[in-house]
């Protein structure tokens, strides 16, 4: 682990007396998590640390190990590691079960638990911006751990439909069987698209009241969508909201040049958060 900064430093060994914390990615640099969770902390008078820890690709259930094997209490899990934590962890929650994807990591009674706040931080701060959910029309992009994680809150909201689109069918037509008896008693249609479909009027015939954005895309300055794409899902009435916090991505320039609203996800990091630090 590293020891060159303050903010990166993640041995808990180095920090007697405080509950040491940490959220974990790659990449990692950018998070507003340690911030947020201090401030957290002195309203609780917690004596905690929050620190870093970039994750090597492939070498995350070594981290996680050295971390609470130090002394670590507890991890926030970003992308591209939520597939990975839960895994790693021994016991999960109901939601954590039901979306594959894990978001949270604490340590308790010698056993590691694994929970999922993404998809409700994500309805909360839709809800907060005056979003209806209600029968609309949700087109969710990507069909990873950020996506798993958020699928299960948006279907109790009860929209007319959600799509889910990405790059191949096959991951988003898995997540459609997954969710299938759930869609069923919450009445909503849930379908899988390939992000080339979306650029296909016939296949994808309306435009979309809400599009979510799961995938790292914006981190790259990219988007998952075409612009043909979005000149077919996207109009004056849409709202795009990128989980990406912190900047304008690539998807929310291309709903601003036709008219929609936007929101970037720093309202979902922050309410997420807020759940986990109460577990913690």
């Amino acid at each position: 682990m590293s020891t060159t900064s303050t903010n990166l430093h993640t041995d808990p060994t180095q920090f007697p007396g405080l509950d040491v914390y940490v959220v974990t990615g790659n990449p990692i640099a950018h998070s507003k998590s340690p911030r947020i969770h201090q401030q957290f902390a002195q309203q609780a008078k917690q004596k905690m640390h929050y620190g870093l820890l970039l994750a090597e690709l492939g070498a995350f259930e070594a981290a996680a190990k050295n971390f609470f094997a130090a002394g670590g209490k507890g991890m926030s899990v970003t992308v591209p590691f939520k597939l990975d934590a839960q895994a790693f962890a021994d016991v999960l929650t109901t939601r954590a079960r039901l979306a594959g994807a894990v978001n949270t990591l604490r340590l308790e009674g010698g056993k590691i638990y694994g929970d999922n706040t993404d998809g409700a931080g994500l309805v909360r701060d839709l809800l907060a911006q005056g979003i209806p959910l209600h029968k609309a029309r949700i087109l969710l992009l990507g069909a990873g751990g950020a996506a798993r994680g958020v699928i299960g809150p948006l279907l109790e909201q009860s929209p007319r439909s959600l799509i889910i689109a990405n790059r191949s069918s096959a991951k988003a037509d898995e997540l459609v069987k997954l969710f299938a008896q759930l869609a069923s008693t919450y009445e909503v249609a849930l379908e899988a698209r390939t992000l080339t479909d979306l650029e296909d009027s016939a296949k994808t015939p309306y435009p979309f009241d809400v599009v979510i954005n799961a995938t790292a895309a914006g981190l790259s300055d990219e988007s998952p969508l075409s612009d043909l794409a979005a000149a077919n899902i996207f109009t004056p009435q849409s709202f795009a909201y990128d989980m990406v916090y912190g900047k304008i991505t690539a998807m929310m320039q291309q709903a601003l040049h036709r008219g929609a609203r936007v929101s970037d996800g720093l309202g979902m990091l922050v309410e997420q958060a807020a759940d986990a630090f109460l577990m913690w």
